[in-house]
């Protein structure tokens, strides 16, 4: 299924995360829309009642059926479709929900800094690994088949 992703390329932490997550898209299933410019606009998210400030605050994902998912919500759907089962379910198990309601849109404000102190650097040495390796065994499969066997 195809995705389209908005995000802050301007910020370290988002970028990051990004580049990793562009390794593990191997099927290039997804548009990376980088909404940091400040004209930036799109007809889409428009027609939605998306405007830039609401693409800047939280990660937002269309689906190619028109839903919309924002933040982790929109990992964990990310995660799943790129081959990395743990990591979707990291975002959306039950029991971490309620954590990431709270966490996720602190981290999501605080992102710049965050970066500045470090904290990009430390994550993207965790994802990058996990998406080159998602990427090893999607290379490996056809849209279709990695659908079944990772999502």
């Amino acid at each position: 299924m195809r995705l389209t992703v908005y995000y802050d390329e301007s910020c370290p932490l988002c970028r990051g995360e990004i580049n990793a997550l562009r390794v593990a898209d191997v099927h290039r299933e997804v548009d990376w829309i980088d909404c940091s410019a400040a004209d930036y606009r799109d007809e889409a998210c428009e027609r939605a009642g998306i405007g830039r400030g609401e693409l800047m605050r939280v990660l937002h994902l269309r689906r190619a059926d028109g839903r919309w998912l924002t933040g982790p919500a929109a990992f964990a759907h990310l995660y799943g479709q790129l081959g990395m089962p743990v990591v979707a379910r990291l975002w959306d198990h039950p029991l971490v929900r309620p954590f990431w309601r709270i966490v996720y849109p602190w981290v999501a404000r605080h992102r710049q800094r965050l970066s500045r102190i470090g904290i990009a650097r430390a994550f993207a040495a965790w994802v990058h690994p996990v998406a080159a390796r998602a990427a090893a065994r999607r290379a490996r499969c056809t849209p279709a088949s990695c659908q079944r066997t990772t999502a």
